[in-house]
């Protein structure tokens, strides 16, 4: 399935665990510090630099070269989201953020704040940095440079970015917790196979 953001409430809710899906349209990167400002500049009233309603964000720090005024993507894998959980379920409820990019997996509470607004979380592969670049298209804008690169607000144009797969949708369904709970009730067979 493709998608086109920015996307609606309704486009999240229509997705279920286990489908790929591929991203055009703009997408925000954001890791811990961005995270960070972002919700201090909420509860202080002020405006970010991109409205992030509808959006999808990244958990990525893109590694990027400048020639002249324009930046270029060389590589731009996933962070690990779950080091973003005890900030995204505000972060989810304050911005209206649609869908979330990233690997891992995330909390309980992030889950329960996704299915509550309408969020989804797709996992994409990790180690894969070049080729995930290979879907941006363009880079807009650059914000929060004093943070650091990895760490700065950029707005990407993609085209056909993934396959990502639906690992968290609206409905309150984790892969992760699944996967979780079939180790947990397969352990004690292995422990006995083993002679544990």
């Amino acid at each position: 399935m493709r998608l086109k953001a920015p996307l609606s409430e309704k486009d999240v809710r229509s997705l279920r665990l286990g489908d790929e899906v591929t991203l055009d349209g703009i997408m925000y990167t954001g890791r811990d510090e961005m995270h960070l400002r972002a919700l201090e500049y909420a509860r202080e009233d002020r405006e970010l630099p991109f409205d992030l309603h509808d959006a999808v964000l990244y958990h990525c720090g893109p590694m990027l070269r400048k020639e002249g005024s324009k930046w270029h993507v060389i590589a731009a894998g996933p962070t690990t989201s779950s080091r973003m959980d005890p900030m995204e379920p505000e972060f989810i409820e304050r911005f209206g953020v649609r869908a979330i990019i990233g690997k891992g997996g995330m909390s309980q509470q992030t889950v329960d704040a996704m299915e509550k607004y309408g969020c989804v979380y797709l996992a994409l592969t990790g180690g894969a940095a070049v080729l995930a670049a290979e879907g941006i298209t363009d880079v807009k804008r650059v914000e929060w440079q004093d943070l650091g690169m990895p760490e700065a607000m950029c707005e990407l144009e993609v085209k056909g970015f993934g396959p990502l797969i639906v690992a968290i949708d609206a409905h309150g369904g984790s892969l992760y917790k699944r996967i979780d709970e079939t180790v947990a009730d397969n352990l004690p067979n292995v422990r006995k196979q083993l002679g544990l």
